[in-house]
């Protein structure tokens, strides 16, 4: 896959903000991370973002409420949602509203490929 496809990672913990740039980069993606939303919505990533992949519980605006802000935005970036529930559940309408998938961390390489094929060819 071309080194063009950005995929941004908005996540709070450092070490999975660290650590999933890096592999996105060995399956050949071009990959960006923010700690925020408000810092990705500040950025100028948010107009070169081919697919996003958004922790749920970010501090300050919450992973659901950046893609609907995203959207009401008009921009229209496949995402993938990345969760630490507990009880593994995904929350109510979360897919409905432009999220094409939900990992829930730990999640294989496998897996984050899977989501990342679909959030690619849902655009």
């Amino acid at each position: 896959m071309p080194n063009t496809l950005v995929i941004v990672v908005v996540e709070d913990d450092i070490s999975v903000r660290e650590s999933l740039p890096g592999l996105l980069n060995e399956l050949g993606y071009a990959a960006r991370a923010f700690a925020t939303a408000e810092e990705f919505l500040a950025s100028d990533a948010v107009f070169d973002t081919q697919c996003l992949i958004l922790d749920i519980g970010l501090p300050g605006m919450s992973g659901p409420n950046l893609q609907r802000e995203l959207v009401r935005r008009g921009f229209a970036i496949p995402t993938i949602f990345i969760t630490g529930r507990a009880d593994r559940s995904i929350p109510p309408g979360l897919l409905k509203e432009g999220g094409v998938a939900c990992l829930f961390k730990p999640f294989s390489e496998q897996d984050l490929q899977a989501a990342l094929d679909l959030a690619l060819h849902a655009k």
